[in-house]
């Protein structure tokens, strides 16, 4: 799969993101540069939030913060969260979908039906719920860290959506065992471990890498969501000061926490929700382009070869002669 370019594009899309938010934070530290207002021959002529400009090329927040520099610092707790919350997913849901779909299948049908039902239901709400005493900050503030809030974070995202995959794996499995090789294997003795194990695992492993990514994708969604309830990644920051209080902040500069908090700023100064909503968009075509390169280096490809057989006449009257074939 690396000499997918479609692979190679989204990877370096994500690493650059990555690298890139702790190479910023290693030169230039964890604030990002500060400017209130600007002076042209000693007079201010623009206040915060600036516009974009060669000096601040994605402008500045309301409180005069670089953009782009709290885009790179939120960066790499924005990506590595969606990219954990998937994996500890599927390290549920794959087991649990081979035991429901081999061991349990009995009971798969009502299950399924009562998975199903939760496609209606956003996910978004019971995230919220769940999620509001852990990252909304209480009047006397915190009394967990940010990696700890962002570690129960995860684990809770994951778990909600683990009954939905798990039964997508449980149904794959399921038609799966009824093939003649898997029915084969079955009359030579093999247990059903050893067929999860020699043939499901086998079969489905290209199937489960996209359903990864798929979740890595739905991660960054609901992440956006959640910002726009002012639930941000690692903590929403809450001023209870009745006259002079700020809106709630995010900690950790991670992007849904941007889009969240500036979403009021769309229409005087719509770079502020905007840009982190561009770089969520980033992020989630690149993890689009690496499961393209990730399938196309797994599938047959399509290869045209001369075909002295068959002639194909073009709209301008050129005879063309063609043809294709599968190759491995």
């Amino acid at each position: 799969m690396w000499k997918q370019p479609y692979f190679v594009i989204g990877f370096s899309i994500l690493a650059f993101f990555l690298v890139g938010s702790f190479v910023y934070e290693w030169i230039w530290g964890n604030v990002p540069r500060q400017i209130y207002y600007v002076m042209e021959n000693g007079r201010a002529v623009e206040g915060a939030p600036l516009s974009p400009s060669w000096q601040y090329p994605l402008g500045t927040d309301q409180y005069g913060y670089d953009l782009l520099g709290k885009l790179m610092l939120g960066a790499k707790y924005t990506i590595l969260a969606a990219l954990a919350v998937a994996a500890l997913r599927m390290l549920i849901a794959v087991p649990a979908g081979y035991i429901l779909g081999i061991y349990l299948d009995k009971h798969r049908k009502w299950l399924s039906s009562f998975a199903d039902s939760m496609h209606y239901i956003p996910l978004t709400l019971f995230a919220a719920y769940v999620l509001t005493p852990v990252l909304w900050m209480p009047e006397e503030g915190f009394s967990t860290t940010l990696w700890e809030r962002i570690a129960i974070q995860v684990v809770m995202m994951a778990i909600l959506t683990v009954p939905i995959v798990s039964i997508l794996i449980a149904n794959e499995a399921a038609l799966l065992k009824d093939k003649e090789y898997i029915l084969a294997a079955k009359t030579l003795g093999a247990g059903r471990l050893r067929i999860i194990r020699k043939h499901l695992y086998p079969q489905m492993r290209e199937k489960i890498a996209v359903l990864y990514g798929q979740q890595v994708m739905e991660t960054f969604i609901i992440l956006a969501h959640l910002g726009l309830l002012n639930l941000f990644l690692g903590g929403t920051k809450v001023s209870y000061d009745p006259l002079f209080g700020d809106p709630p902040m995010s900690i950790s500069y991670e992007w849904a926490g941007l889009f969240g908090s500036t979403f009021r700023y769309l229409q005087g100064a719509p770079w502020l929700p905007l840009m982190p909503v561009l770089f969520i968009g980033l992020a989630i075509f690149s993890v689009s382009l690496m499961m393209e390169g990730y399938l196309r280096s797994k599938k047959p490809k399509i290869k045209k070869i001369a075909n002295p057989h068959k002639t194909i006449r073009s709209s301008n009257g050129t005879v063309n002669s063609y043809g294709r074939k599968w190759c491995g």
